[in-house]
């Protein structure tokens, strides 16, 4: 595949996520051309248009599916509680990830940091791939060599720069790092996560990571382009992430995982409420694509928004007689997307009541219809689309566009067309994309794990704080739209002590005072992230032990499934599998006596 000419990375340029077979709505831009194809993932590619002939993107133009969704960030006594420290310490396990691979698609990694290296020095990072970075391209228009031996493996990085494990171990030798490998974590998510899933001991700070002789991959995602931004209404400020960087993230970590010949965990600390919850993205699927492989296991947090009102379920038992669905509008609100999703294959109209009291009528269905509501006393305008067949999951979507709302109590009435169950789900965007204060009057804190922990194959893991013994109140609960039985199982989440970015000055200073490595501070976080890297540790070792210690050679992702749900602590207050733990909370040591058994 050719290298693009052109900064694709920049607002200049559209993303649409297209899969095979998607010619029908291409060819109905006749006036414009793609400038790039991207064949990011088996069944799907990503196609780079000039924004001058798209923007603005709307549902009436193009398919839902191939509009990036935007995702969001989800935030040792932990490692007992695991049964992690009790593997490591068994003479006859000893297991502590050595010979496999995690992977990272988050914020970035403090590669600097001594909970990234080796006893010698030298890094445990394969391969970064920072998607903020400028490409370099050469004389020819292609892609610059990179001086790594794997630098022509990488070849199908469009954008963003990639370092391999050789320039990572030249940059920590330089008393400048950052002049040779220029890409940092400035939030400190990404660390965070590998630290707690992969760190190096660090006895003087009571630390060590879960799965502390793996190996590392990270990319670091570059931020959502504005246009996408607007058109689904994200507050200001807050970290968003788009679907398609996501998923050719998944392909770097796969290509680094092949060149070394390892069994490889993914971890993947992001989610967002946008899509039909039940696992049919493209981000979903690619997920699934990987996880038939053979030493391959993809890990996903369980999401942050049980409790927060952003999930409401309707029933519809009379087709003349609608359900009103109160949604209370903040004040600090300037605009949120609202998405109603059939649970069957029935189908749905709406109609509006402003909190000043105007009525607008029900907006009849008609196939890939559009409406735009203005209102006489209110200075909101409303987009309503109606899809009755979602590509990707076959059902029904209304996308619901509200731009300037005014503060105060919305209604939307949801008539039946088609009166099949009458069942239906709303999702207002996750947490940092809405105002706290704009939540549905009459929530439902179920169904509320977030894409792509939704996907049926890769393993979705919920938060319980280890101290008290209590589920994390705001851990995404299942099940799917679907009846699909997640979260699979519950693991620590609850002030987890893990490391943060070393500051830039105290870095200098410690080279300047000739220390082989600065002082890490250490944080606490809280969220499903953080109990998805435990999980993902604990992985790490099982597989180490199954593939590379040959004791189980063909191990896949379903029987990674099966050894932890068997291994499972289970409380007889509980039935299993429920909505809150799935089928009980980690616990590795156990996992590996049923294995004996």
């Amino acid at each position: 595949m050719a290298a693009c000419a052109v900064d694709i990375a920049s607002e200049n340029y559209t993303d649409f996520i297209c899969r095979h077979g998607c010619e029908g709505w291409l060819s109905a831009m006749p006036d414009v051309a793609p400038v790039c194809t991207d064949d990011a993932f088996p069944g799907y590619s990503i196609v780079y248009f000039p924004s001058e002939n798209t923007l603005p993107i709307s549902l009436e133009k193009y398919p839902y599916y191939s509009i990036p969704k935007l995702f969001t960030l989800l935030d040792t006594s932990a490692l007992e509680s695991s049964g992690i420290f009790q593997v490591f310490n068994q003479p006859s396990l000893g297991q502590r990830g050595r010979g496999t691979l995690l992977g990272f698609i988050d914020t970035g990694i403090d590669y600097r940091s001594p909970v990234f290296r080796k006893k010698d020095g030298s890094t445990r990072i394969l391969g970064i791939w920072d998607q903020t970075l400028p490409r370099r391209f050469d004389e020819t228009g292609e892609m610059a060599d990179t001086g790594s031996p794997d630098s022509e493996s990488f070849s199908f990085l469009q954008y963003g720069a990639h370092f391999s494990e050789e320039q990572i171990n030249d940059a920590l030798s330089s008393p400048d790092p950052l002049s040779l490998v220029p890409s940092q974590d400035t939030l400190g998510h990404g660390t965070f996560l590998a630290g707690i899933a992969a760190g190096t001991p660090l006895p003087s700070l009571d630390f060590i990571g879960a799965a502390p002789e793996a190996s590392l991959a990270v990319v670091k995602l570059k931020p959502a382009k504005n246009y996408l931004r607007e058109f689904f209404c994200i507050t200001e400020g807050a970290n968003a992430y788009q679907e398609n960087d996501i998923i050719t993230g998944i392909r770097y970590l796969a290509e680094i995982a092949r060149i070394h010949h390892m069994p490889m965990v993914v971890c993947i600390g992001l989610g967002t409420n946008f899509g039909s919850h039940g696992g049919t993205s493209p981000l979903s699927l690619s997920f699934s694509s990987i996880s038939r492989s053979i030493g391959a296991c993809t890990v996903i947090a369980a999401g942050n928004e049980s409790g927060l009102s952003h999930h409401y379920i309707g029933t519809v038992s009379d087709a003349s007689i609608p359900d009103e669905v109160e949604i209370r509008v903040g004040e600090e609100e300037n605009g949120f997307v609202v998405e109603l999703w059939a649970s069957t294959l029935e189908t749905y109209t709406v109609g509006f009541v402003s909190p000043s009291g105007e009525i607008i009528n029900r907006i009849p269905l008609t196939l890939s219809s559009n409406a735009t509501i203005s209102f006489l006393l209110e200075p909101t305008v409303i987009n309503v689309n109606y899809r009755p067949q979602e590509l990707g999951s076959g059902k029904q979507l209304v996308f619901m566009r509200f731009s300037d709302p005014s503060p105060g109590i919305w209604r939307i009435r949801v008539y039946s067309s088609l009166l099949l169950d009458g069942d239906y789900h709303m999702w207002l965007p996750a947490e940092s994309f809405i105002s706290p204060n704009t939540v549905f009057l009459r929530p439902n804190p179920f169904t509320t794990i977030t894409s792509p922990g939704d996907t049926p194959l890769p393993i979705t893991i919920a938060a319980y704080n280890h101290s008290g013994g209590n589920i994390y109140i705001h851990s995404g609960r299942g099940y799917t739209i679907d009846n699909q039985i997640k979260p699979d199982i519950a693991a620590p989440g609850v002030e987890v002590y893990g490391p943060g970015v070393i500051p830039e000055a105290a870095y200098r200073t410690a080279v300047l005072n000739g220390e082989d490595a600065p002082a890490v501070p250490m944080v606490r976080k809280t969220g499903t992230s953080a109990a998805a890297a435990l999980t993902a540790g604990a992985i790490a070792n099982l597989l180490s032990w199954g593939i590379v210690e040959g004791n189980d050679p063909g191990m896949s992702e379903a029987a990674i499934r099966a050894y932890l749900i068997r291994g499972a602590t289970r409380s007889r207050a509980f039935s299993y599998p429920n909505q809150e733990w799935g089928y009980g909370t980690l616990n590795l040591y156990n996992t590996f006596l049923q294995l004996r058994e």
